[in-house]
């Protein structure tokens, strides 16, 4: 069976996407397979992440274009370019428009820090704090044009702690996201997803 073909989209450290090719070098990702990294930023330690692992990496700095639809297009064939299958938003600090979505229709996943559809955009941890939740936690969700928005896949709850600071809850956040990130990856690869409207279901 042809392994399914992972594309990382990542803006920064990228600890997501070392999850992703820590579980494909143990043989926990399933049926599927890192085959590029694209970074909307040079420089970024994701970058070397990648280089490291021996995946073939790109570098689009979406300042060098005039608006997003140029980026998204530009983007859009970078990633075709690659043959993706699916599409990984991993620390990707870009809201994608209808013109790269159309190309990759429910093939284009997101991991985020907070149990969506609360606290959806930057900074879910400090959101959490704020708000005074006792349970926070991630989410994996398909991507759509909007914020967040888009069908959830699947969450993983973590409890917040008195005495917790935006770091710290972040930190036990990410482990979680570490944990879940590949998971949701294996299912999909191996179609044991199937989606209904905004409802995710696991195939019997």
């Amino acid at each position: 069976m042809t392994a399914s073909r992972v594309v990382v989209l990542v803006s920064g450290g990228g600890t997501n996407l070392q999850s992703l090719l820590d579980a494909e070098r143990a043989g926990t990702l399933g049926d599927a397979a890192v085959v590029g990294v694209v970074s909307n930023r040079p420089g970024v330690r994701a970058l070397e992440r990648a280089a490291a692992a021996g995946v073939p990496t790109r570098v689009l700095d979406h300042r060098a274009f005039a608006d997003r639809a140029a980026f998204d297009a530009a983007l859009r064939a970078e990633v075709e370019a690659l043959g993706a299958d699916l599409v990984v938003l991993a620390g990707f600090m870009r809201v994608l428009t209808e013109g790269f979505l159309a190309g990759f229709v429910d093939r284009v996943i997101n991991i985020h820090p907070s149990l969506l559809p609360a606290f959806p955009g930057v900074r879910g941890p400090a959101q959490a704090l704020q708000y005074g939740v006792k349970i926070s936690g991630c989410t994996v969700h398909f991507v759509d044009a909007g914020l967040d928005t888009g069908a959830v896949i699947a969450q993983a709850a973590v409890p917040v702690r008195d005495d917790d600071t935006e770091e710290t809850l972040a930190a036990r956040i990410l482990v979680e996201e570490h944990r879940l990130l590949p998971a949701a990856v294996a299912d999909l690869a191996g179609a044991r997803l199937r989606r209904e409207g905004r409802r995710v279901h696991r195939v019997p």
